[in-house]
C-alpha cells in the first residue's frame, strides 16, 4: 500500500475489500481459534483494565500478569490505591522497570478518588487528559469498559496492520503514526470495538509476532507482505535509538545488622526508589581509586571489602555498568543524606532490580552466615 498516492477507485474498492475480509476473519479466528486466557479480558471495571494497560507497557504479558494479580489483590478499589502509601505500591511495582508509569499511577489514582469522586472518567477525552494515559490506553479503556468506538494502536497493531497490507511507512515518524491511526480506526466493525481491539491484540501476540507464524495464519492467502516474501522486514522504524553508557559504583556498606540506604528523588531513572551509597563514574574504578574515592566521599577509614559483584543491564535508552561492593564496617555514623535501618527490614523497601537481586543473593547470605 502507498499511503502518499491517490488510490484510482477501482483498487480502492479492492482494497476496501481486502480490509473487510481481514476484519471478518480476524474476528472470526477470535472466535474459533484465539484461546489466549488473561483475568482482564471481558473486564467492565475502567479501573481494572487502567491498571492492566499501565502494567503491560513495555512489559511482557507473561510478567505483568502476576504484578496484576497483587494489584487487585492489594487494592481492589481505586480508592484503594489511591490511600496507600507511595512506598508500599513501589515495592509492589519492584521489578518491573520505567517506574515513572508507578508515579503516574498513584497521581491518577488520587485524583480520580479525590476531584472525580472515585468514578472512573467515561469518554475518551476525559480519560485521555488522565495524567500517564496515551492514546492507546485511553482507547483500549474507553473501547473495553464502555464498548466506545476507539482503535486501539499498539506495537502488535503496528505490526499486523503493516504486514497485512504491505505498509511501507515508519511506525515512528508522524506520518506514519497518523496513517496507522486513521487504518485502524477505520477498519473497526460497528458495535464490537472491545472485541475486535481485544482480537488484533492477541493476534500479533501470538500469531503475527515479531517472528511470525504464518503457516498459522487466517489471512495468509491476502496477506500482502506474505505474498511478496517481505513479512520479516515489516513494520520498520526510520530512527535509532541513542544508548548512554553509565557507570554505577555502589558500596553497599552494612555494620552488623544495619545497612546504609537513601532514596533517589532527583530527575532521574528509579525516581523514589532506595540505593546504597552511590558514586557514578565516567571510566572503571581501579583498586586503589575505589578505596581512597570511598574514604573521601562516606568518611569510613577502616573497612572490610567482602564482595565485588560486576554486571550491567540494559534500559531503553541507557546501558548501565554496575560496580557493586559489600562493605564491612565496624561501626556506624552519620551519612548526610542517608539512614541505617536493620537488614530485615529491606524488603520493605523498593529497590532497582540489580540491586534486590544483589540483596537476595549477596547481602543476606553473607548476613545469615556472620550470624551463625
Amino acid at each position: 500500500m502507498s499511503p502518499s498516492l491517490k488510490i484510482d477507485p477501482t483498487l480502492k474498492k479492492h482494497q476496501q475489500h481486502i480490509e473487510h475480509l481481514f476484519t471478518q476473519g480476524l474476528l472470526q479466528w477470535d472466535r474459533l481459534e484465539n484461546s489466549r486466557s488473561m483475568p482482564w479480558k471481558g473486564e467492565k471495571d475502567a479501573y481494572k483494565i487502567w491498571l492492566s494497560e499501565v502494567i503491560l507497557q513495555q512489559t511482557r504479558v507473561e510478567q505483568g500478569l502476576k504484578y496484576y494479580e497483587k494489584f487487585i489483590a492489594a487494592f481492589p478499589e481505586i480508592s484503594l490505591l489511591a490511600a496507600a502509601p507511595p512506598e508500599k505500591i513501589f515495592k509492589l511495582w519492584e521489578g518491573l522497570g520505567y517506574y515513572s508509569r508507578c508515579r503516574n499511577l498513584i497521581t491518577t489514582a488520587q485524583l480520580i478518588a479525590g476531584q472525580l469522586g472515585g468514578h472512573f472518567p467515561r469518554d475518551y477525552p476525559s480519560i485521555l487528559r488522565l495524567k500517564g494515559i496515551g492514546s492507546y490506553t485511553a482507547a483500549a479503556i474507553s473501547s473495553f469498559a464502555f464498548n466506545l468506538p476507539y482503535a486501539v494502536v499498539d506495537g502488535n497493531v503496528f505490526r499486523v496492520l503493516s504486514r497485512a497490507f504491505n505498509i511501507n511507512l515508519p511506525i515512528d515518524s508522524s506520518e506514519g503514526k497518523k496513517f496507522f491511526a486513521q487504518l485502524a480506526q477505520e477498519m473497526l466493525p460497528t458495535g464490537q470495538p472491545a472485541v475486535y481491539n481485544q482480537a488484533i491484540m492477541d493476534f500479533g501476540a501470538t500469531i503475527c509476532k515479531p517472528v511470525p507464524v504464518c503457516k498459522n495464519c487466517f489471512f495468509n492467502e491476502h496477506c500482502q507482505a506474505y505474498l511478496i516474501g517481505k513479512q520479516d522486514l515489516l513494520p520498520f522504524k526510520a530512527k535509532r535509538i541513542k544508548v548512554r553508557e553509565r557507570r554505577l559504583n555502589y558500596f553497599v556498606i552494612s555494620s552488623k545488622d544495619f545497612v546504609l540506604i537513601h532514596q533517589r528523588n532527583e530527575v532521574d531513572i528509579w525516581r523514589h526508589l532506595y540505593e546504597f551509597p552511590l558514586i557514578e563514574t565516567i571510566r572503571p574504578l581501579t583498586k586503589k581509586n575505589k578505596k581512597n574515592i570511598f574514604t573521601q566521599q562516606f568518611g569510613f577509614m577502616e573497612f572490610e571489602e567482602i564482595h565485588v559483584q560486576h554486571t550491567r543491564q540494559k534500559l531503553t535508552h541507557q546501558l548501565i555498568y554496575f560496580s557493586i561492593s559489600l562493605i564491612k564496617v565496624s561501626k556506624r555514623k552519620k551519612v548526610a543524606g542517608y539512614k541505617w535501618i536493620k537488614m530485615n527490614e529491606l524488603d520493605q523497601y523498593a529497590f532497582p532490580r540489580t540491586l534486590q537481586n544483589f540483596i537476595r543473593n549477596h547481602l543476606l547470605d553473607q548476613h545469615q552466615v556472620a550470624g551463625r
